[in-house]
């Protein structure tokens, strides 16, 4: 939530004019909290506002066009607002009229103290997270570091690489548990990266949950990731979600 207040007053400030104003308030609303941070920037074009949100959303906004769009930064805040199951939108009244996002999240209540941790909380603390270290290979590098947080955002370790021999060299170093590996890299593609790890081994009780992402679909692709070495094939875009899932499983499959 800290990253989420953080890229927001960013891009405020980012977009409106020295001298101009930026406020963050936050209050309680019944069983929900909102959290407002409003400027009197430049704005949003009427146009642009119901895809503000949107990855790689570029929005004439900025009397500087050397300040580029919005790239990965609102995508992310929407992405984390929601793993907290809340919602973010954006208002504006158009271009020079400021602009602001409204965050709401559910109110936790005070938790009832007592001398023995809850059953579910000391079941947890038996068992141990569920984290995995994981090698995320992907040349489109917005894509790759919005992946990457989202993983880490539920506590895992991540290492990217953006081409087949960084991968090579990052799978013999850190012996991942997990490789998520785009199939159209530069210099070599994911087949062939696959291929030369599964030849290489690794140091884990195990291979390494193997996981290829590209773009496209059907039986002969499919097939293809698998004689390579992949374990699954995901669409891109990927649902983060279905690849926490696949870590979850992976790693419960490879506990003692």
């Amino acid at each position: 939530l800290e990253q989420v207040v953080s890229n927001l007053l960013h891009n405020a400030a980012k977009y409106t004019p020295e001298g101009g104003a930026i406020a963050v308030r936050a209050r309680a609303l019944g069983e929900r909290v909102e959290i407002r941070i409003k400027d009197n920037g430049v704005g949003i074009a009427a146009v642009a506002l119901p895809h503000i949100f949107d990855l790689f959303a570029q929005n004439e906004r900025s009397l500087n066009r050397a300040q580029g769009g919005l790239g990965i930064g609102l995508t992310v805040v929407r992405s984390m607002v929601e793993l907290h199951d809340g919602s973010v939108e954006a208002f504006s009244a158009g271009t020079g009229r400021g602009s602001e996002f409204v965050i709401s999240l559910a109110r936790v209540p005070e938790p009832v103290r007592t001398d023995d941790p809850p059953a579910a909380v000391a079941a947890t603390a038996a068992i141990g997270p569920k984290t995995a270290s994981v090698l995320l290979v992907d040349d489109n590098v917005d894509a790759a570091e919005m992946l990457a947080m989202l993983l880490e955002m539920s506590g895992h370790a991540v290492v990217v690489a953006l081409d087949g021999p960084e991968a090579l060299a990052s799978f013999a170093r850190e012996r991942p548990q997990v490789v998520l590996c785009d199939i159209g890299l530069p210099e070599m593609d994911g087949y062939e990266v696959a291929r030369r790890m599964r030849a290489s081994g690794n140091g884990n009780v195990g291979m390494p949950l193997m996981v290829a992402l590209t773009g496209y679909d059907g039986p002969t692709v499919r097939a293809r990731a698998l004689l390579a070495g992949f374990d699954r094939h995901m669409v891109k875009p990927v649902d983060p979600d279905e690849v926490l899932r696949l870590i979850d499983i992976h790693l419960q499959a490879a506990a003692p």
